[in-house]
């Protein structure tokens, strides 16, 4: 595994993270989707969910999990962004991508996404990334869509009664598997 960091032209830092992240990686997560700091970004899901995103277990999890890589994304040493990239076959899965709600919406979202996908085809030679997003949240797929996402149509259920995944605040919540091709429209190797 890479653990050196990676500097891009807009002056981030890429680098796996460690369990000394932790604390700040939860912080951030949270930030990003809940509670009324979420609001000052696009990518709350205050409205539909309450409580926690993720615990510091959860994170740590995924920290020392075989296969897998939590991204910290630094400017100037201050954790603005993370994202979890799964080794599975010949897929990788994108998975807790958190930014600071105040840099959301000024692309910097679109430059975690390429790195990340760049990481997993050189890494792993993942020919395919997936990712699941709450079937409910149309803007964020959105988003997604526009980045070469397709919506798969498959769903799996939400864990109503699991309180590590927060507090759903409807009835009608489920995660859909988005799917992109990360050689289209390139040579293949």
């Amino acid at each position: 595994m890479d653990t050196a960091p990676h500097r891009n032209p807009g002056q981030l830092t890429f680098r796996d993270a460690t369990d000394a992240d932790v604390p700040a990686l939860v912080e951030l997560i949270q930030s990003a989707y809940r509670g009324d700091s979420s609001r000052a970004g696009w990518t709350t899901e205050a409205d539909i969910l309450e409580g926690q995103r993720t615990d510091p277990q959860g994170v740590r999890d995924v920290v020392r999990a075989p296969g897998s890589r939590l991204l910290v994304v630094e400017r100037d040493g201050d954790p603005v962004a993370c994202c979890q990239l799964e080794h599975r076959g010949e897929a990788a899965y994108f998975g807790m991508f958190a930014v600071r709600p105040s840099l959301q919406g000024a692309g910097l979202g679109k430059l975690i996404i390429a790195e990340a996908e760049r990481t997993v085809r050189e890494s792993w030679g993942a020919r395919e990334m997936h990712m699941t997003v709450i079937s409910v949240r149309d803007d964020l797929i959105a988003w997604y869509e526009r980045r070469g996402y397709r919506r798969t149509g498959q769903l799996s259920p939400f864990p109503y009664g699991d309180e590590r995944f927060g507090v759903p605040q409807r009835d009608d919540l489920a995660f859909e598997l988005l799917v992109k091709d990360l050689f289209q429209g390139m040579s293949p190797r």
